[in-house]
């Protein structure tokens, strides 16, 4: 896969996601506006509901005060009955007492109904008309007392035409009284509380509320405990309508907890929804962090491959130098030359069997196909023989190798071959990375049970990034030329996994250009 194209896979599959992310925002906002919507709805519903019951139920009050009317005169009334009624009240609270009276007359236009209608009865046309007239007296009467000369502190006197006076008479008078009442007379909290409470569970707004009558824009005592009036979760409709359409009463209710409510509504498929992103966005991330790992394999596999080709190379033409050499007749008579030129084939050819070796001793260890036998070994021991297997090396770069063992307990239970490698590719490590003389020093101590084994070195160092990827398989930190610095990324990768089959611990610090120093932590025999 080229860079390009790479390039742009991850470009699509990250606008895809974003895409995706925002579909579920938008859809998200969508529904809470809709549920919003129809919230506002159900509640405009309930409060029509509540004002139309307030007024059947005031009007079925004084329903039944017109039947006593009916009682009192021992028939149905008929209409010379209803041309005059009286409507006789004292309030007790504020002892004003108010006399209402509907006059009813008719107005005869002197045209025959048979105009109209050739087939009728010959009944003359009317328009039947109201008149009336509400007392309001401060003064101490009684019923008697509505004929006497008495002055009303106050007269209200309405005149209008009555159409359906045959069906609802009643209708006319009992507006113009109960206008006079206290709202607190005309409702109850009790009763208002009901008929919310009744009317919202019927529509399922199953949320708490609260109420407020106000009249002319101000609280009455019709109303919760913990009213607080909110722009956006109130709502409102006016009640108790007087006979010529008007009112000075307005119920509000609200809704505290109203953006709970229509969350909770959405919130299952919310979540849903919500949990399926997540498994998008993870699957994503993970496919892309894939990708990238597999690119960065795929690209320390193709560096790999160049520097085993580079190190395969110069060997196999070091020693096709020495054989030529040695053919030559000059040369193949001279038997120290011969012997220098084949040491230098056997050299060379041990270089390329050990890194056949180190190639084949990572793929088992991934195979679990390595037998680490481990034994009681002395942690001196094999640190003094791993020593020498690099001493040449040492010396050909004229460094030196310092030991300080402080340890008293150095009994251990490792595989000695496998350890011994492992601190032969540190120290091998640490002389490539030296740019001068190498100058290694090995430190051992004793903390509680534990061996502590400590290789130092003052060679060109690393930085905090390099430590975090030190011990992967193919990985090497370059210093410009990618072939100035010998090796595959095999040792210390090497190092690590024979670290932890023995349940060890290792540890690299440093600092770029200050050298580093490679810690080991290696469990005791007790």
């Amino acid at each position: 896969m080229n860079k390009f194209f790479f390039r742009l896979l991850v470009i699509l599959m990250s606008l895809s996601l974003i895409g995706i992310i925002l579909v579920q925002i938008y859809w998200f906002n969508t529904s809470m506006e809709n549920n919003e919507e129809q919230f506002k709805f159900q509640v405009k519903q309930v409060l029509g509901n509540v004002a139309q019951k307030l007024d059947d139920i005031e009007a079925y009050t004084f329903y039944e005060k017109y039947n006593q009317v009916k009682d009192s005169i021992g028939k149905i009334p008929q209409k010379d009955d209803l041309l005059e009624f009286v409507y006789y009240q004292k309030d007790k609270r504020t002892n004003e007492t108010i006399i209402y009276s509907n006059n009813i007359y008719s107005e005869d236009f002197g045209i025959n109904s048979s105009f109209f209608d050739k087939t009728g009865d010959s009944s003359s046309i009317k328009n039947l008309s109201s008149k009336r007239k509400t007392q309001v007296f401060t003064e101490k009467i009684d019923n008697s007392g509505m004929k006497h000369n008495i002055t009303p502190d106050l007269i209200i006197e309405k005149d209008g035409s009555n159409e359906i006076l045959e069906n609802a008479h009643f209708e006319i008078f009992f507006r113009d009284i109960v206008s006079l009442r206290s709202i607190q007379d005309r409702i109850s909290k009790e009763l208002l509380n009901k008929l919310l409470t009744d009317e919202l569970k019927k529509y399922g707004i199953k949320t708490p509320f609260e109420y407020v009558v106000y009249s002319n824009d101000l609280a009455t005592k019709i109303k919760s405990e913990h009213f607080r009036y909110d722009k956006n979760s109130t709502y409102s409709i006016p009640v108790l309508y007087d006979n010529e359409g008007k009112t000075k009463y307005e119920l509000l209710l609200t809704f505290p907890q109203k953006k709970k409510f229509i969350f909770s509504e959405l919130i299952g498929i919310g979540l849903l929804s919500i949990t399926f992103t997540l498994i998008i966005i993870i699957a994503y991330s993970n496919a892309l962090s894939q990708l990238i790992k597999q690119r960065q394999i795929s690209e320390i596999k193709t560096d790999f491959i160049n520097n085993m080709t580079h190190e395969f190379k110069t060997p196999i033409a070091t020693i096709n130098l020495a054989l030529d050499a040695i053919k030559n007749p000059k040369i193949i008579d001279d038997k120290e030359k011969v012997l220098r030129y084949l040491q230098m084939i056997k050299d060379e050819n041990k270089r390329m069997h050990s890194q056949v070796e180190n190639v084949l001793r990572i793929s088992k260890l991934e195979k679990k196909e390595l037998d680490i036998t481990k034994e009681n070994n002395d942690i001196h021991s094999i640190i003094e023989d791993a020593i020498e297997h690099i001493n040449l090396i040492i010396e050909d770069r004229e460094g030196t190798i310092t030991k300080h063992f402080d340890a008293e307990r150095k009994t251990v239970l490792i595989n000695d071959v496998h350890f011994t490698n492992v601190i032969v590719n540190i120290l091998d490590n640490a002389i490539k990375y030296s740019p001068e003389k190498p100058v290694i020093n090995i430190y051992t101590e004793n903390v509680k049970d534990y061996v502590i084994i400590k290789i130092k070195d003052e060679g060109a160092g690393m930085s905090k990034a390099v430590q975090k990827r030190i011990f992967e398989k193919f990985y090497r930190e370059h210093t410009g030329d990618i072939h100035n610095v010998k090796g595959h990324g095999l040792g210390l990768a090497y190092v690590k996994r024979i670290i932890d089959d023995h349940n060890c611990q290792i540890f690299v610090e440093g600092e770029k250009g200050k050298g580093s120093t490679f810690i080991i932590k290696v469990p005791l025999i007790n």
